[in-house]
């Protein structure tokens, strides 16, 4: 038996929004570990390069576009996950969407629709079709990205938090109704990290200095220090890990 508790050899992952950002660098780990990561994002072409550069270092990846915020895109990418590769062993639902900063009042309909669309409703069919084909199988893990605005509503974005502390939830709900089929279901929480989803933070000095002060570590994350909290929980060291939403904030919430 294998000592490596994060060996994920034989594995097919399916990671979305995975063409940048956090995204992509737990594609980049995942396939790093041994799994076959399918890249998925609303583009094909960036997808393509995050695929390319997996397995130019190595890995094993294909590029498959999927707009999670689309009924039809989802059913196409698990129909294609089913004839290529018969089974799927990780999912994580990282695309998001936050189409508006400002004032919770000021919140237009098309923003609040298109935040819902693809941060709950594509979490939950997503989580629906991976879990059909995990328990055909035995089993499986899924890790949702909500974020640390599921605690502490963020400031300017109220309908984003709102969505993502849904996530919290869907993520207890899956768990606890999917456990007996051997599919884990767990959550990361994500801090303040450098990407271009979050832009807005970054571009605001104000903002960002207000940030620092709440963060004992005093620097806000990189997205690859996000992607070892994902590799923990879809391995087999997370194996009686369960319903559980981990932080990683450097301390914020604290």
């Amino acid at each position: 038996m294998s000592t490596n508790l994060f060996d994920l050899h034989g594995k097919i992952a399916l990671v979305t929004g995975a063409s940048r950002g956090i995204g992509e660098e737990i594609a980049k780990l995942l396939a790093e570990q041994g799994a076959h990561v399918i890249v998925s994002s609303r583009k094909l072409e960036d997808c393509e390069t995050v695929a390319r550069l997996i397995k130019e270092a190595g890995g094993s990846a294909e590029a498959y576009p999927c707009h999670v915020g689309r009924l039809d895109d989802i059913q196409g990418v698990f129909q294609h996950i089913r004839s290529r590769h018969g089974r799927l062993d990780i999912l994580v639902n990282n695309a998001a969407a936050n189409p508006y900063f400002g004032h919770i009042l000021d919140t237009d309909l098309a923003s609040f629709e298109k935040t819902v669309e693809v941060n709950l409703r594509g979490y939950f069919f997503m989580s629906v079709e991976a879990g059909k084909l995990m328990r055909e199988h035995g089993g499986g893990a899924i890790v949702n990205t909500a974020s640390v605005n599921a605690l502490q509503p963020g400031d300017k974005q109220g309908i984003y938090s709102i969505t993502k502390a849904a996530v919290v939830n869907m993520t207890r709900a899956f768990a606890k109704e999917c456990g007996p089929c051997g599919i884990r279901v767990n959550a990361l929480l994500p801090g303040l990290t450098k990407t271009k989803f979050a832009g807005a933070l970054f571009e605001d000095q104000a903002i960002y200095e207000a940030w620092m002060t709440k963060i004992p570590l005093r620097r806000h994350a990189e997205p690859r220090e996000m992607a070892g909290t994902v590799l923990y929980l879809v391995s087999d060291a997370a194996s009686y890990t369960n319903g559980e939403c981990i932080v990683v904030d450097g301390g914020l919430t604290i």
